[in-house]
């Protein structure tokens, strides 16, 4: 007597309603995310292993598949919300166009994803092979991929901010698994500043603090989790193991030259950074004193964040480097065809940009006082997420 019963699919756009199966535009759009990563990993692994030798590649077709796939899911939830009034509860209004917040980010990315395709086929035609990751073509792409990602999130947010306990669960975990590529595509933008051959150098560590701390922090915070940093961290752990562990299970031969190292299968990534470290000490932070202003708050997961890093990393790195990394789990005896028997690579040396002990631990300080900024990004970027309801 009395029991209100839920059909299958409410919408959660329904005042007083819960979803009690998260949308199918979600699952689009989690789908597209995971396709763009599978595309760029391989991608980079087929530059550089076979190098570039057609546009229509499968990795650059997994790439594109994204924008596709999130923008046409997109395109779709805003029609139909603009011309459903019923649904227009928690949406935003942009031209005349009723959705979500998110829908209409994706739907840029997906379209800006799209524009550089052929801007890309052209910059090559025009002034032949990439020489950087950051060729503008491949900027315009990599703004689409993170309009379609953290649309992707906001979707996730707008629902799980008004879900109940045991859809919120589902949701956030849905979140952290967004998240955590957000970290592996991050991790592809930073790969010419993080060889294994870099991890000795302050300017590393200053990296990691731009980019992977905010992520952590905020991620962690967002998805009302406990474990949510850790959680953020392993979705990236497992992924590059992932790639690390199957890609070269296929053939691959180089169809370019000059060729310094005899490739015969798909070049993985390196194995990931153990960033389920800094994860850890966040959340067990976060959990400790959760009671403190951002700010002070911040001082100690940039700065202990930053530290655990590199209490593992630094001998992690020496491990790396050493014979006993030469394996199908570390992947340290991976070489692509273009890494010449003088590099530090093929050496197994550190490439040192740190001349004194003065100037490394000069940088070291600007690298935790950084970590310490980005963590207060993080919180409160991580505070905004945590109010999106549309």
């Amino acid at each position: 007597m009395g029991t209100k019963t839920i059909a299958i699919g409410t919408d959660l756009s329904l005042p007083g309603r819960e979803a009690a199966t998260i949308p199918w535009t979600i699952w689009s759009c989690v789908a597209a995310v995971t396709s763009v990563i599978l595309g760029a990993h391989w991608d980079i692994s087929w530059h550089r292993s076979i190098g570039r030798d057609d546009f229509w590649t499968p990795p650059h077709i997994a790439i594109y598949f994204c924008g596709v796939l999130a923008g046409l899911a997109c395109a779709w939830l805003i029609l139909a919300t603009t011309f459903h009034r019923a649904k227009q509860t928690n949406t935003v209004r942009i031209w005349g166009l009723h959705a979500p917040l998110g829908a209409f980010i994706i739907s840029w990315g997906g379209a800006a994803m799209l524009t550089s395709a052929p801007f890309d086929d052209w910059w090559h035609n025009a002034y032949g092979l990439d020489t950087k990751i950051l060729s503008p073509p491949h900027v315009l792409l990599i703004l689409g991929v993170f309009g379609v990602m953290m649309g992707t999130m906001m979707l996730i947010l707008g629902q799980m901010n008004r879900a109940e306990k045991a859809e919120q669960k589902r949701l956030s975990m849905l979140f952290l698994y967004v998240g955590g590529m957000i970290l592996v595509l991050l991790s592809i933008l930073v790969m010419e500043l993080t060889f294994r051959v870099q991890m000795h150098n302050a300017g590393f560590y200053r990296v990691i603090a731009v980019t992977m701390i905010p992520v952590l922090v905020g991620v962690g915070q967002a998805s009302r989790q406990r474990w949510g940093a850790t959680g953020t961290a392993l979705v990236y752990m497992a992924v590059i193991c992932a790639f690390q562990w199957i890609l070269p299970l296929f053939p691959a031969t180089p169809k370019l030259g000059p060729v310094y190292f005899p490739v015969t299968h798909f070049v993985p990534p390196g194995f990931p950074l153990l960033l389920v470290v800094p994860g850890l000490v966040i959340d067990l932070l976060r959990e400790r004193f959760p009671a403190w202003p951002s700010w002070r708050l911040s001082l100690l997961l940039g700065s202990l964040g930053l530290a655990a890093f590199l209490a593992v990393q630094w001998p992690f790195a020496n491990f790396l480097l050493s014979d006993g990394a030469k394996n199908w789990f570390f992947g340290s005896h991976y070489f692509d065809y273009g890494t010449g028997p003088k590099s530090s690579m093929r050496r197994g040396v550190f490439f040192l940009t740190d001349k004194t002990q003065v100037e490394f631990w000069t940088r070291m300080g600007m690298a935790c006082g950084t970590s310490i900024l980005a963590a207060w990004f993080g919180m409160g970027w991580g505070g905004w997420m945590r109010r999106i309801v549309r």
